[in-house]
Formats: C-alpha cells, sequence, structure tokens
C-alpha cells in the first residue's frame, strides 16, 4: 500500500512538473511559430475538448480496462502530443495532436490521470485519511507545477542567454515534456494490482450517485469555465503584456504562487476535519475571487503580484477538500468515474473560456477583463455550492 502511495505521489509530482514547465513558455511559443492570439484561443480550446473526450470516455471504463492500463495510454498520448507539438509548426497538425493528445496550457491536470490516480489512493487508504492524504497529494502537485513554472522560465531564459532563439528555447521545453511523458508510462506499469477495483456495471460507471454527481458537474463546470479565463499560460501572458515581465521572473513569480497554493492544502485538511468538507470550500474559494478581481487593479508589478499570492495562499483549499468530499458520497466502485465525469465537466468550462480570452487579451482594453469575469462567476459557483450541498456529507462527516 505505501509503496503504491509513493509511486502516485511521484507520478503527479512529474507529470505536474511537465506541466508547469509548459504552460508558462507555451502561449509565447505558439505565438512564436506566428499563430495569432486568436488561433492561440481555439488551438487551447480544441486541446481542452480534446481531452475532454479522451478522458470521459476512459475515466468511465477505467475499472474495467484497469485503472492502471489507462494510466499508462494516458502517459502515451502525453508524450505523443508533446512530440508533435516540438515538431511542427502548421496549424493543422497542431490542431489535431492538441485535440487527441494531452497538453496542459494552464498548469493545471489534464488528461485522465488525476481522477483514477484520485481513485487509486481512496482504494489503499482508509476513509478516516482520505482528505489529509488527498491534501499532500494536492501539495505534491502543487510543489511540482510551482518547479516547473520556475524550471521552466529559468531554462528558457538561459538557453536565450546562451545563444538559442527564443523559439529554439521553447521548443526544447516542449520536447523535454514529451520525454517526461515516456517516463510516466514506464513508473505507471510498476504500480500494483491493489489499486483496482471490482467494476461497476452502470452505465458511465455510476449508479445511485448519478443524481449527485451530475449536480456537482454542472456546478465544477461553472467554475471550470471562469477559470478558464486567467489560466496560468494566459496571466503569464497578462503580467507580460501590462509589466513586461520577461520569461525568467514570469517562472519565479508562478513558482511562488504556485509554492503558497501547496502549502495551503495541508490547512485545508484541517479545517475540513472541524467544520466539514462544503464549508471548507465555499468559505476559502470566496475571498480568493475577490483578490482576483483585485489584480488588474494594481498600479504596480510589485502589488500586482503581492495580491495575486495572496489569492495563491488560499485559492487552493477547495481543492482537497473537493476532492475528497467526490469520492465521500459515492460508493468505491463508483470513484473512478465519478472523478472522471466531475473532472471532464471541469475541462468542458475550462475549454470554452480561452477563446474568449484570446480576443480579450489581444485587445488591450478589455487585456484585464478576464480577471473580472472570472472572479465574478467564481463568486456565483461558491453561493450556489452552498447552497445545494451544505446538508449532503459523506460518510466520515455523519458519523
Amino acid at each position: 500500500m505505501e509503496r503504491d502511495v509513493r509511486l502516485l505521489f511521484l507520478t503527479r509530482f512529474t507529470r505536474l512538473f511537465a506541466y508547469g514547465s509548459l504552460s508558462v513558455v507555451l502561449v509565447l511559443y505558439l505565438s512564436a511559430l506566428s499563430l495569432t492570439l486568436s488561433q492561440i484561443g481555439v488551438l487551447l480550446t480544441l486541446t481542452l475538448v480534446g481531452d475532454t473526450l479522451v478522458s470521459l470516455w476512459l475515466t468511465t471504463r477505467a475499472d474495467r480496462i484497469g485503472r492502471r492500463r489507462v494510466l499508462v495510454i494516458g502517459a502515451v498520448l502525453m508524450a505523443a502530443a508533446g512530440a508533435a507539438f516540438a515538431a511542427t509548426r502548421n496549424l493543422a497538425l497542431l490542431l489535431i495532436a492538441g485535440t487527441i493528445g494531452v497538453i496542459s496550457p494552464s498548469g493545471n491536470e489534464v488528461g485522465p490521470f488525476l481522477p483514477i490516480e484520485q481513485a487509486a489512493l481512496s482504494q489503499v487508504v482508509p476513509g478516516s485519511a482520505r482528505t489529509a492524504i488527498l491534501a499532500r497529494y494536492t501539495l505534491a502537485g502543487s510543489f511540482a507545477t510551482a518547479a516547473g513554472s520556475l524550471g521552466g522560465g529559468m531554462a528558457s531564459h538561459l538557453l536565450q542567454t546562451n545563444g538559442l532563439t527564443a523559439l529554439g528555447s521553447y521548443r526544447m521545453l516542449v520536447a523535454l515534456y514529451a520525454t517526461i511523458g515516456v517516463l510516466l508510462a514506464v513508473l505507471f506499469t510498476r504500480v500494483s494490482p491493489a489499486v483496482e477495483v471490482r467494476s461497476s456495471k452502470a452505465t458511465w460507471g455510476i449508479d445511485r450517485s448519478r443524481p449527485v454527481v451530475l449536480r456537482l458537474a454542472g456546478l465544477f463546470a461553472l467554475d471550470s469555465f471562469a477559470g478558464g479565463f486567467v489560466v496560468q499560460g494566459f496571466a503569464a501572458y497578462w503580467f507580460y503584456l501590462r509589466f513586461g515581465v520577461d520569461p525568467g521572473t514570469l517562472g519565479a513569480i508562478f513558482f511562488g504562487a504556485n509554492l503558497l497554493a501547496g502549502l495551503s492544502a495541508l490547512l485545508a485538511s484541517r479545517l475540513a476535519s472541524r467544520f466539514g468538507l462544503v464549508r471548507t470550500m465555499v468559505f476559502t474559494h470566496l475571498p480568493s475571487n475577490v483578490l482576483l478581481i483585485l489584480v488588474p487593479l494594481m498600479p504596480s508589478l510589485a502589488l500586482a503580484v503581492l495580491v495575486l499570492f495572496a489569492r495563491f495562499s488560499i485559492s487552493q483549499m477547495d481543492v482537497p477538500t473537493r476532492q475528497s468530499y467526490i469520492l465521500g458520497v459515492v460508493g468505491p466502485e463508483e470513484r473512478s468515474a465519478a472523478a472522471g465525469i466531475t473532472g471532464v465537466a471541469r475541462t468542458t468550462g475550462a475549454a470554452i473560456a480561452p477563446v474568449f480570452a484570446g480576443l480579450m487579451y489581444a485587445d488591450p482594453v478589455l487585456a484585464s477583463a478576464p480577471f473580472f469575469i472570472a472572479g465574478a462567476l467564481k463568486i456565483v459557483y461558491d453561493l450556489l455550492l452552498y447552497r445545494g450541498f451544505v446538508g449532503v456529507k459523506p460518510p466520515e462527516e455523519v458519523s
């Protein structure tokens, strides 16, 4: 059991490092390939749509196909997408690779990995320890994204300082992303059969929990749609547009932000044990959304970064609590599918927003509007979540 937990934490860290390093330079890389911001927005949207469809199919069948086997398939798709992005500048080929493969434009999880790893962890740890384990799992991911953001920005800066073109430095990081995909495929083969579970016979892998899962999926789609306006790649680009921040500094900024986010996840499990999962989700998420609205109102880089850091210090407390809540209110045989369906709902929401966000960031007058839209919609999500689910408790809270 402990070996599986360590392996799943390692795969999480390795994958999020790749996502973080890519997110800092992805929009810059695509721009250097001579794509317009509108084309980039469409590409990122189709990338997330493709991830959604692939993830939905794989996660709702993971317990029949085998959780470990599906994780290997996801890693292969990640490696293939990275290799294609590094090898071509043809928009049509990039669209195909982004749609079929696994590419993270935000630095956050995409593909089938997260829901299956969460279900696997819940399978090998007791329910009373689930939130704490998922908080550490989230912390590992935040540290990895932070390290990837810092490493990606610094590597790009150093490569350019030593004579490589900007495009060439970005391409090196895309190639690294593909290589990490291959490494992940190898690591997933080392996970033991203990993470597997008897398959649910229900359609899409959920049965008695269908109403709860679908209602949660709708709310999570709204939250993710809002977040799609300020994905890390676009947020980094906003700092570049507003303050002329270079890639190395961008990497350092988002390293610090993700580090704070990861540390906040540990506190989330303690708050949840005292106040409950839903209350912890809502009462930590609301103030972070107010801070998001304040970021573009700051008159200087220092103040904008300070507010960003304040937001990240509380914005991710809802992540392990949300994950634990989903896994707690469904049966063990429904966990992969429930986490997958709600995860796909989040990806769907996030896939729509970049089309509009790309148009806004391309217009200097509207460049800050995505922050206001995202913050307002997220506040609506928080209020609806509290109203609908504060009385729906997982077994450990009832007992």
